[in-house]
């Protein structure tokens, strides 16, 4: 058993520990707080309240392999969000042509912070901080008054519902109701599966752990390390115009306050997942139960009558000096081994 937890990779052990942490507080839940967490729906509602977070979040983890970071990704969010819903409403706008809005505004801020970070090489907390003022700046610009969409094939998208069959519940009135999850959870699952496909067996994910691991290293084996960090940021770009989207079809409105502190919930949540800060080290399936963990402790608090909105804070900070020292004592083990 020694031997075998001695073979397993960092990425491996910390992924292990967050999932098991994660079900250790569901289970935790479901004994001190009741059979309210065991409903299907009670799941199904932190995704549906979460998916832009996890579209955001697998962004994070993919520059953050890089060595690298990306607090950007809220500011995008909200300028995706506000940009759409004038579109759609002073512009009698279409829902793809809104999509591909958000879609551009990714891809502007992910190749021009990309270029800064991987060609120019500028820190890249200084440039997506930069990034981030310039978003939530240009969402003032685009429009001041937060305010819901009216736009009748907007509404209609937002309302849309994808039941899961064999997972409903009765009510207190006794009638069958469907557990369900929104249009952008199933983006976001997509999303996860892709990434992890990608960063397990394609040549462009490996070449992602190889620059964060040991820049030298990866350009001796023939890695383009400018190129490759220029891609993380790229990819995080167009995530995060994605996520905005998916925020935007949670909401249905436009505002600028929206996504507020979502960069720093991205980072927190690719932190439990075992994505380290040095780089070389993450998994998006990691990440995705980073982002359960972090919501469901969230509910706990709720749930226990902590809804001041420091114990929240409280909790998350603790959540995340466990698992940076769990990550301290996974570098330890490599080093010393």
């Amino acid at each position: 058993m020694k031997n075998r937890i001695k073979n397993m990779t960092d990425t491996s052990i910390l992924l292990t520990i967050t999932i098991v942490i994660f079900f250790i507080m569901y289970i935790g839940a479901v004994v001190i707080l009741g059979s309210g967490f065991l409903k299907p729906q009670t799941f199904f509602n932190i995704l549906n309240a979460n998916a832009a977070l996890l579209i955001t979040s697998c962004g994070m983890s993919l520059v953050m392999i890089t060595g690298g970071i990306d607090i950007s990704v809220g500011g995008v969010a909200a300028l995706v969000s506000m940009s759409c819903a004038v579109y759609l409403d002073y512009h009698d706008g279409s829902i793809i042509g809104s999509i591909l809005i958000a879609l551009a505004i990714g891809l502007l801020f992910g190749a021009v912070q990309g270029f800064l970070v991987a060609y120019l090489d500028i820190q890249p907390f200084i440039v997506t901080l930069a990034g981030m003022f310039f978003a939530r700046g240009m969402t003032t610009i685009v429009n001041t008054t937060p305010f819901n969409v009216a736009n009748e094939a907007f509404v209609a998208l937002k309302n849309t519902r994808v039941n899961v069959p064999g997972l409903g519940s009765v009510n207190k009135l006794g009638n069958y109701v469907s557990a369900y999850v929104e249009p952008g959870v199933i983006v976001a699952l997509l999303i996860v599966v892709i990434l992890f496909i990608m960063l397990r067996w394609s040549r462009l994910g490996r070449g992602f752990y190889a620059v964060g691991g040991n820049k030298q290293s990866a350009m001796m084996l023939g890695i383009n390390v400018k190129r490759t960090k220029f891609i993380a940021h790229l990819i995080c770009g167009l995530l995060a115009g994605i996520g905005g989207y998916v925020y935007f079809l949670h909401v249905g409105s436009g505002s600028a306050s929206h996504a507020m502190g979502m960069e720093m919930n991205a980072i927190a949540s690719s932190i439990i997942g075992g994505t380290l800060l040095t780089g070389g080290v993450g998994n998006i399936i990691g990440t995705f139960f980073g982002v359960l963990s972090l919501n469901t402790i969230q509910n706990i608090v709720s749930s226990v009558g902590l809804d001041e909105a420091w114990w929240t804070g409280i909790t998350i900070a603790a959540m995340l000096c466990l698992f940076l020292v769990i990550q301290s004592i996974v570098l330890a083990r490599k080093k010393s081994a």
